[in-house]
């Protein structure tokens, strides 16, 4: 049995993956999952062109890539809140973006 601070029981945790996350809101988003009690368990970057290219660092051309994170907490209502505020997020970016296009 294992034991200590380096265990965590996975099946206390609940799970929230999000796949092809933005780069220039990487940041904002861990910062979020800090303040909210829970924390990122995997941030890969994921080739678009080639599925069995994955790299758990940030690859020296992060074109082409896609960033994938999994992010853990013992409640879920501070995922669903994680989830809200990326997606008004990115909402708002796509809205300006429309506005400035137009």
């Amino acid at each position: 049995m294992l034991t200590g601070n380096n265990y965590h029981d996975c099946n206390r945790y609940n799970r929230l993956e999000m796949k092809n996350v933005n780069k220039d809101i990487v940041a904002w988003l861990e910062e979020i999952v800090e303040e909210n009690n829970s924390r990122v368990e995997r941030k890969e970057w994921k080739s678009k062109y080639n599925s069995y290219v994955v790299y758990d660092y940030e690859p020296f051309c992060t074109d082409g890539f896609e960033i994938n994170l999994v992010i853990t907490s013992y409640d879920e209502a501070y995922l669903n809140f994680i989830k809200y505020l990326y997606e008004e997020k990115v909402s708002t970016i796509d809205y300006l973006n429309s506005c400035i296009s137009q």
